[in-house]
């Protein structure tokens, strides 16, 4: 079993910033792709930004410019650094996490959400 725990959400302001974290503990052979999605009030889950375990980054673009994803393979931990923040980046923030568990099987693990919230 894996666990993601996410911190960083809250109120800001437009243009200001944000920086989420998501950490994965547990037992697993390796993690693959982490990511970021987001869902709105009555929209769909959104893609955002994911990062292959080779560093290689994905962006939505609306998000392109303002937000940097990235990672830290010795804490099995990723970030999301958010700049230039809209109102439209208002959401429930989920992390994800493509793992290779411990019998060589991939498996899709979701956190349990961090809402962001920007005020115009």
């Amino acid at each position: 079993q894996v666990q993601l725990v996410e911190s960083g959400g809250g109120l800001v302001q437009a243009g200001g910033s944000l920086r989420l974290s998501c950490a994965a503990s547990g037992n697993f052979f390796s993690i693959n792709n982490m990511g970021w999605y987001r869902q709105a009030p009555g929209k769909q889950r959104e893609l955002v930004a994911i990062t292959t375990s080779d560093g290689t980054t994905t962006y939505a673009d609306s998000v392109k410019g303002r937000f940097t994803i990235s990672r830290d393979n010795a804490k099995n931990t990723v970030y999301l650094q958010m700049n230039s923040l809209k109102p439209e980046d208002t959401a429930v923030y989920y992390c994800n996490a493509v793992v290779t568990t411990i019998i060589m099987r991939p498996y899709v693990y979701w956190g349990q959400g961090t809402q962001v919230t920007v005020s115009s």
